[in-house]
Protein backbone atom coordinates (compact mmCIF):
# COMPACT_ATOMS: atom_id res chain seq x y z
CA UNK A 1 0.00 0.00 0.00
CA UNK A 2 1.49 3.55 -0.92
CA UNK A 3 1.61 6.38 1.60
CA UNK A 4 -1.33 8.09 -0.21
CA UNK A 5 -3.49 5.18 0.05
CA UNK A 6 -2.46 4.45 3.51
CA UNK A 7 -3.06 7.90 4.45
CA UNK A 8 -6.70 7.75 2.83
CA UNK A 9 -7.63 4.64 4.68
CA UNK A 10 -6.37 5.90 8.13
CA UNK A 11 -8.69 9.44 7.56
CA UNK A 12 -11.33 6.71 6.83
CA UNK A 13 -10.88 4.68 9.71
CA UNK A 14 -9.98 8.23 11.98
CA UNK A 15 -13.77 9.87 10.92
CA UNK A 16 -15.31 6.51 10.87
CA UNK A 17 -16.31 7.77 7.43
CA UNK A 18 -20.29 7.95 8.71
CA UNK A 19 -21.37 4.83 6.28
CA UNK A 20 -24.75 4.06 7.00
CA UNK A 21 -26.05 0.60 7.94
CA UNK A 22 -30.23 0.21 6.91
CA UNK A 23 -31.22 2.31 9.74
CA UNK A 24 -28.48 5.41 9.79
CA UNK A 25 -28.15 8.52 7.97
CA UNK A 26 -26.31 8.89 5.11
CA UNK A 27 -22.55 9.94 4.69
CA UNK A 28 -22.09 13.64 5.71
CA UNK A 29 -20.28 15.88 3.66
CA UNK A 30 -17.42 18.23 4.73
CA UNK A 31 -18.40 21.69 4.14
CA UNK A 32 -15.65 23.20 2.34
CA UNK A 33 -15.68 20.55 -0.80
CA UNK A 34 -12.78 22.71 -2.77
CA UNK A 35 -9.74 22.30 -0.08
CA UNK A 36 -8.43 18.94 -1.24
CA UNK A 37 -7.45 21.12 -4.67
CA UNK A 38 -5.09 23.58 -3.18
CA UNK A 39 -1.75 23.71 -4.29
CA UNK A 40 -2.88 21.52 -7.63
CA UNK A 41 -2.87 23.17 -11.08
CA UNK A 42 -4.93 22.71 -14.11
CA UNK A 43 -1.77 21.86 -16.25
CA UNK A 44 -0.99 19.23 -13.80
CA UNK A 45 -4.41 17.78 -13.84
CA UNK A 46 -4.74 17.81 -18.30
CA UNK A 47 -1.10 16.33 -18.60
CA UNK A 48 -2.31 12.90 -15.79
CA UNK A 49 -5.46 12.79 -17.22
CA UNK A 50 -6.19 8.78 -17.96
CA UNK A 51 -8.48 6.03 -17.65
CA UNK A 52 -7.35 3.43 -15.27
CA UNK A 53 -9.60 0.17 -14.64
CA UNK A 54 -7.81 -1.20 -11.50
CA UNK A 55 -8.41 -0.24 -8.14
CA UNK A 56 -7.62 -0.61 -4.27
CA UNK A 57 -10.44 -1.45 -2.40
CA UNK A 58 -9.57 1.75 0.04
CA UNK A 59 -12.70 3.83 0.99
CA UNK A 60 -12.83 7.58 -0.42
CA UNK A 61 -12.00 10.11 2.86
CA UNK A 62 -15.56 12.24 3.57
CA UNK A 63 -13.15 15.26 2.30
CA UNK A 64 -12.00 13.14 -0.66
CA UNK A 65 -16.23 12.29 -1.38
CA UNK A 66 -16.93 15.95 -1.10
CA UNK A 67 -14.82 17.71 -3.43
CA UNK A 68 -15.50 14.71 -5.94
CA UNK A 69 -18.83 15.47 -5.85
CA UNK A 70 -18.72 19.08 -5.78
CA UNK A 71 -16.35 18.93 -8.45
CA UNK A 72 -18.65 17.06 -10.63
CA UNK A 73 -21.63 19.16 -10.44
CA UNK A 74 -21.91 21.18 -7.40
CA UNK A 75 -22.84 24.07 -6.74
CA UNK A 76 -20.08 27.15 -7.38
CA UNK A 77 -22.28 29.78 -7.78
CA UNK A 78 -24.83 30.10 -4.21
CA UNK A 79 -26.19 33.52 -5.49
CA UNK A 80 -27.76 32.10 -8.98
CA UNK A 81 -27.91 28.15 -7.66
CA UNK A 82 -25.10 27.74 -11.23
CA UNK A 83 -22.81 24.59 -10.98
CA UNK A 84 -19.57 23.40 -11.98
CA UNK A 85 -20.30 22.22 -15.46
CA UNK A 86 -22.81 23.97 -17.70
CA UNK A 87 -26.12 22.00 -18.79
CA UNK A 88 -28.06 23.29 -21.70
CA UNK A 89 -30.74 26.91 -21.35
CA UNK A 90 -29.77 25.96 -17.40
CA UNK A 91 -32.03 22.93 -17.36
CA UNK A 92 -29.66 21.09 -14.83
CA UNK A 93 -31.17 18.18 -15.79
CA UNK A 94 -28.80 15.98 -14.70
CA UNK A 95 -28.80 14.01 -11.26
CA UNK A 96 -25.94 12.37 -9.59
CA UNK A 97 -26.17 8.85 -7.53
CA UNK A 98 -23.65 7.40 -5.73
CA UNK A 99 -23.10 3.70 -5.56
CA UNK A 100 -20.72 2.16 -2.86
CA UNK A 101 -20.68 -0.73 -0.49
CA UNK A 102 -22.88 0.80 1.70
CA UNK A 103 -25.97 1.97 -0.52
CA UNK A 104 -27.00 4.40 -3.04
CA UNK A 105 -26.86 8.06 -2.43
CA UNK A 106 -28.49 11.04 -4.51
CA UNK A 107 -26.23 13.86 -4.22
CA UNK A 108 -28.16 16.91 -3.82
CA UNK A 109 -25.93 19.53 -4.96
CA UNK A 110 -27.61 22.81 -3.25
CA UNK A 111 -27.18 21.51 0.04
CA UNK A 112 -23.80 20.24 -0.66
CA UNK A 113 -24.86 16.87 0.82
CA UNK A 114 -26.01 12.65 0.67
CA UNK A 115 -29.78 11.52 0.34
CA UNK A 116 -29.91 7.48 0.92
CA UNK A 117 -32.21 5.86 -1.47
CA UNK A 118 -31.29 2.63 -0.73
CA UNK A 119 -29.08 0.47 2.02
CA UNK A 120 -28.03 -2.11 -1.01
CA UNK A 121 -24.89 -2.32 -2.41
CA UNK A 122 -25.87 -1.68 -6.32
CA UNK A 123 -22.16 -1.29 -7.96
CA UNK A 124 -22.79 -4.98 -10.27
CA UNK A 125 -25.55 -3.18 -11.63
CA UNK A 126 -23.40 0.01 -13.04
CA UNK A 127 -21.60 -1.99 -14.99
CA UNK A 128 -20.89 -5.40 -16.96
CA UNK A 129 -17.27 -4.95 -16.38
CA UNK A 130 -15.96 -7.13 -13.36
CA UNK A 131 -14.39 -4.50 -11.45
CA UNK A 132 -17.43 -2.07 -11.55
CA UNK A 133 -18.71 -4.08 -8.57
CA UNK A 134 -15.39 -3.77 -6.29
CA UNK A 135 -14.53 -0.11 -7.23
CA UNK A 136 -15.04 2.17 -3.98
CA UNK A 137 -17.37 4.35 -5.81
CA UNK A 138 -19.40 4.53 -8.67
CA UNK A 139 -21.05 7.27 -10.29
CA UNK A 140 -23.93 7.54 -12.51
CA UNK A 141 -25.66 10.71 -14.20
CA UNK A 142 -29.20 10.01 -14.53
CA UNK A 143 -31.45 12.41 -16.94
CA UNK A 144 -34.49 13.60 -16.60
CA UNK A 145 -35.87 13.59 -20.40
CA UNK A 146 -38.47 15.79 -19.77
CA UNK A 147 -36.08 18.59 -18.60
CA UNK A 148 -33.97 18.79 -20.88
CA UNK A 149 -32.81 21.05 -23.34
CA UNK A 150 -34.39 20.50 -26.99
CA UNK A 151 -37.53 20.45 -28.75
CA UNK A 152 -38.06 16.96 -29.75
CA UNK A 153 -36.97 13.51 -27.51
CA UNK A 154 -33.60 13.34 -30.34
CA UNK A 155 -32.75 16.68 -29.32
CA UNK A 156 -33.39 16.23 -25.45
CA UNK A 157 -31.36 13.04 -25.53
CA UNK A 158 -28.31 15.00 -27.27
CA UNK A 159 -28.42 17.67 -24.70
CA UNK A 160 -28.28 15.38 -21.86
CA UNK A 161 -25.34 13.74 -23.30
CA UNK A 162 -23.47 16.77 -23.48
CA UNK A 163 -24.36 17.68 -20.41
CA UNK A 164 -23.32 14.18 -18.79
CA UNK A 165 -19.83 14.77 -21.06
CA UNK A 166 -19.23 17.73 -19.30
CA UNK A 167 -19.87 16.36 -15.55
CA UNK A 168 -17.83 13.14 -16.41
CA UNK A 169 -14.83 15.33 -17.00
CA UNK A 170 -14.90 17.52 -14.19
CA UNK A 171 -14.53 14.13 -12.52
CA UNK A 172 -11.69 13.17 -14.95
CA UNK A 173 -9.55 16.25 -14.13
CA UNK A 174 -10.66 16.03 -10.10
CA UNK A 175 -9.57 12.15 -9.86
CA UNK A 176 -5.91 13.39 -12.24
CA UNK A 177 -5.24 16.15 -9.62
CA UNK A 178 -5.65 13.80 -6.26
CA UNK A 179 -4.09 10.54 -8.24
CA UNK A 180 -7.07 9.06 -7.77
CA UNK A 181 -8.10 6.05 -10.46
CA UNK A 182 -11.43 6.67 -12.69
CA UNK A 183 -12.90 5.23 -15.80
CA UNK A 184 -16.49 6.53 -17.95
CA UNK A 185 -18.28 3.36 -18.59
CA UNK A 186 -21.41 3.26 -20.75
CA UNK A 187 -21.94 -0.68 -20.48
CA UNK A 188 -25.07 -1.71 -18.35
CA UNK A 189 -28.30 -2.56 -18.14
CA UNK A 190 -30.51 0.30 -18.44
CA UNK A 191 -33.90 -1.63 -17.06
CA UNK A 192 -31.47 -3.32 -13.63
CA UNK A 193 -29.45 -0.05 -13.17
CA UNK A 194 -32.95 1.98 -13.24
CA UNK A 195 -34.45 -0.67 -10.92
CA UNK A 196 -31.73 -0.27 -8.45
CA UNK A 197 -31.23 3.02 -8.08
CA UNK A 198 -34.95 3.35 -8.16
CA UNK A 199 -35.54 5.59 -10.69
CA UNK A 200 -38.87 6.80 -12.03
CA UNK A 201 -40.60 6.64 -15.71
CA UNK A 202 -38.64 9.34 -17.88
CA UNK A 203 -35.40 9.00 -15.63
CA UNK A 204 -32.57 7.50 -17.92
CA UNK A 205 -28.76 5.94 -16.58
CA UNK A 206 -26.52 7.79 -19.05
CA UNK A 207 -22.94 6.94 -18.29
CA UNK A 208 -21.48 5.60 -14.59
CA UNK A 209 -17.89 6.05 -13.66
CA UNK A 210 -15.82 4.17 -11.25
CA UNK A 211 -13.54 6.22 -8.55
CA UNK A 212 -11.38 4.68 -5.84
CA UNK A 213 -7.45 5.12 -4.96
CA UNK A 214 -5.48 3.15 -7.98
CA UNK A 215 -4.71 -0.77 -7.12
CA UNK A 216 -0.72 -0.52 -6.22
Amino acid sequence: MNRRIFLGAAGAMALGLGWPGAAQAAPKLPATPGSVLQGRTLEEALRSRQSRREYAPTPLPPEVLSGLLWAAWGVNRPDSGKRTAPSARNRQEISLYVATAQGVFLYDAPAHALVEKSAADARAATGQQAYAATAPVNLVYVADLARAAGDNDEDRLLMAAMDTGFISQNVYLFCAALNLATVVRASFDQAALGKALGLAPGQRPMLAQCVGYPKA
